[in-house]
């Protein structure tokens, strides 16, 4: 680090330095002209010591300013990120994939201080440090270069060292995500590009419930490689019991074709359904031969009204999101064909920003009847109104302007739970148009989402959740989730988080319908393999006030027997648990609770299942490497290249140490130094004229 200053006269002008440098030839001229008991060289000095602190105090009163200029330097960056999937490990369990690791290990030592390496390894997300364990269930490979992206944003990032097969089955293409790094980027093709003899279940498209009594279709992907003339089986069975069967013939070496499946939804609950292509002989693995798919057959649908008097590209969003879990029905009506409708009929009403006349008797009926309400506040909405409505959430706004906020998620919320990824996910969210004003919440209302106004967090909800007297309301303070879905479509490729979140929204409202104490109940039903279970439970007294004072006991147990036991934690009012990642399977779960005198139970189950996504596709994408390689301005290497990758970095005159300059302007008269200068300079004049008897 180099550190330099200067002096810059800014607005003050420069023949001011003349003046000063005479003022202190003027001053030590006046003071030592007719000395008595001084020397003569002794005088010159104190003449010099003198001048010298005028000419200071002079600089000090026309106070220019000083420039210092600090050199910093910042080696270049090398990100080693390794494919730690259950894809490459057929690869890298051989002696030629241990050499590469071992290659890659050795980077870092080879490329010695001149650079700063930072090794990472990745599947579904980004983790510190290499791996040899290669179980990772799913490839993410956008995300982790997302992930490392942002981690290293504005620093000096010289080359991104990428290490996998090129396949991936979760997130985005991965090379538009590389443009967005503003280095080469080194690939580094594991796998083999070869095809195999092998039959697999490329896809299996379906809804995740259906109803009795119903049919539903189910479409299954099948694929075959290298397996000309041979004869497709394809099988569903439930509990052993074959349900559909057909026999397709091959009649390529790269085949697919895409098999619908009729089935039938007998009774309610969770049904375990297997999908099968029946083996070939040599083939390369069966073991993506088989998958199970998990269908919830529920006895009819909760409906939910959305009201509206203005046409608003949230209200789609809103149903969409709904109407993901297949659960609820959404009824979207104008507040002028409210006469048409029975609303104790409905199980949730949505009143999407309704303005003051537009209430009407809806305000008697909400009052009067226990089905829960959402308010949602915009633009078009009447504030004052919503008001007097409901008790809520009070916003003081003196007039229509709005004003942009970005969604907050509160960690002491815990009416329900979301997921880790979605919390996540609404944090990077566009922001939301809210009323510009104070907001107020009462005592039995909490946040789930809180108002981030720029970069300040502020304790003003965007959606908030009520409890009062057994009744729940909701309100979100907020509008433009068209955003939300278009941002996180773009992002993500889904929209998982904005369906979970008003998913959980709608369970939470509609959950205590049927006016039961004690319930215990997953976040879902099914659950994917390494993925954290939650589960939420709620405890009411006689008056249907919820509390959470006793201790709730939960015993989950899975298929084989073995037993799991945890306590829930108590949240606010209610209950939460985070049982950690369970092995896949199938899972009950008896809870209890005892309130007083009576003792309460809830029972249950779910499903985790086993994620088979990495064995799906056996062939390296080598070319989706080579792309990201070239147009990032780097080279796809082959494994027996590893050990030359450290020269080719070093070579790579794009790669170096990048010097930044840091310029800093104050006052002399901030100079602390200075002052130290000016009294050592007069405490030496001072002892010198002492010494020789001067005052």
């Amino acid at each position: 680090m180099l550190f330099l200053f200067s002096i810059t006269w800014g607005s003050v002008s420069g023949w001011w330095l003349p003046v000063c440098v005479l003022a202190g030839l003027l001053y030590a001229w006046l003071m030592y002209r007719q000395p008595v008991n001084i020397e003569k060289h002794l005088r010159y000095t104190l003449f010099v010591l003198r001048a010298v602190v005028v000419f200071i105090l002079g600089l000090l009163l026309i106070s220019p300013l000083v420039k210092s200029v600090n050199y910093k330097p910042e080696k270049p960056l090398v990100l080693v990120l390794q494919d730690n999937s259950e894809s490459v490990a057929p690869a890298l369990s051989k002696a030629e994939g241990v050499k590469v690791l071992d290659e890659m290990q050795k980077i870092k030592s080879q490329l010695g201080d001149d650079y700063e390496v930072h090794e990472f390894s990745f599947d579904n997300s980004l983790h510190n440090g290499l791996a040899k364990a290669f179980n990772g269930k799913q490839t993410d490979i956008s995300s982790a270069l997302k992930q490392l992206n942002d981690r290293f944003v504005n620093r000096n990032i010289g080359a991104v060292v990428l290490a996998t097969d090129g396949i991936y089955n979760r997130g985005a293409d991965p090379q538009y995500e590389a443009k967005n790094i503003k280095a080469n980027i080194y690939t580094i093709a594991l796998g083999d590009t070869t095809p195999k003899r092998d039959l697999l279940i490329g896809n299996i498209s379906y809804n995740k419930t259906a109803f009795t009594g119903n049919d539903f279709m189910v479409e299954v992907l099948t694929e075959a490689y290298q397996s000309n003339s041979e004869q497709l089986r394809l099988t569903v069975s439930e509990s052993g019991s074959t349900l559909f069967s057909q026999t397709v013939g091959i009649t390529g070496n790269d085949f697919r074709k895409v098999i619908p499946v009729k089935l039938s939804a007998g009774k309610k609950g969770l049904h375990k359904f297997r999908v099968s292509i029946s083996p070939v002989k040599n083939e390369l693995s069966v073991q993506n031969n088989t998958e199970d798919i998990y269908i919830d057959v529920l006895d009819a649908r909760q409906k939910v009204l959305l009201l509206y008097q203005t046409v608003h590209p949230d209200i789609a969003v809103m149903r969409n999101a709904i109407e993901s879990n297949r659960n609820y029905e959404v009824k979207v009506s104008s507040v002028t064909d409210l006469s048409t409708l029975k609303l104790p009929d409905y199980n949730l009403i949505v009143l999407f920003q309704l303005s003051e006349n537009a209430f009407g008797s809806l305000k008697s009926f909400i009052h009067k009847s226990g089905v829960p309400v959402w308010y949602t506040i915009g633009a078009q909405s009447n504030v004052q109104a919503i008001n007097n409505i409901q008790g809520n959430v009070q916003i003081s706004a003196g007039d229509a302007q709005m004003q942009e906020v970005f969604a907050q998620p509160d960690n002491a919320f815990s009416a329900f739970t979301l997921t880790d990824s979605t919390r996540q996910k609404l944090t990077r969210m566009p922001p939301l148009l809210a009323p510009f004003g104070s907001y107020t919440v009462s005592a039995n209302t909490s946040a789930l989402l809180k108002q981030r106004i720029g970069n300040v967090n502020t304790t003003y909800p965007l959606l908030a959740f009520s409890n009062a007297n057994g009744k729940r309301s909701a309100t979100l303070t907020g509008e433009g989730l068209w955003r939300w879905k278009l941002a996180e479509y773009s992002t993500y490729g889904n929209h998982n988080a904005i369906e979970e979140l008003f998913s959980q929204s709608v369970q939470y409202l509609t959950a205590n319908a049927n006016r039961q104490q004690f319930r215990v109940y997953p976040a879902k039903t099914v659950f994917d393999e390494g993925e954290n279970i939650l589960l939420n439970a709620e405890l009411y007294n006689d008056a249907l006030e919820l509390v959470n004072t006793p201790d709730v006991k939960i015993d989950i147990k899975s298929q084989q027997g073995k037993s799991y036991n945890f306590l829930f934690t108590r949240k606010a009012q209610s209950y939460s648990l985070d049982a950690g990642a369970l092995p896949s399977g199938d899972y009950t779960y008896s809870a209890s609770a005892k309130l007083g005198a009576r003792l309460f139970n809830a029972a249950g189950r779910f499903t985790v299942k086993q994620l088979n996504l990495e064995v799906r596709q056996s062939t390296a994408n080598h070319r989706l490497l080579n792309t990201i390689a070239k147009q990032s301005g780097g080279v796809m290497l082959q494994p027996s290249q590893v050990n030359q990758l450290a020269d080719i970095i070093r070579k790579n005159e794009n790669i170096k140490t990048v010097v930044y300059e840091d310029k800093r302007y104050s006052d002399l008269v901030d100079v602390k130094w200075v002052f130290v200068l000016v009294l050592v300079l007069l405490s030496t004049e001072w002892f010198l004229r002492k010494r020789e008897g001067e005052v």
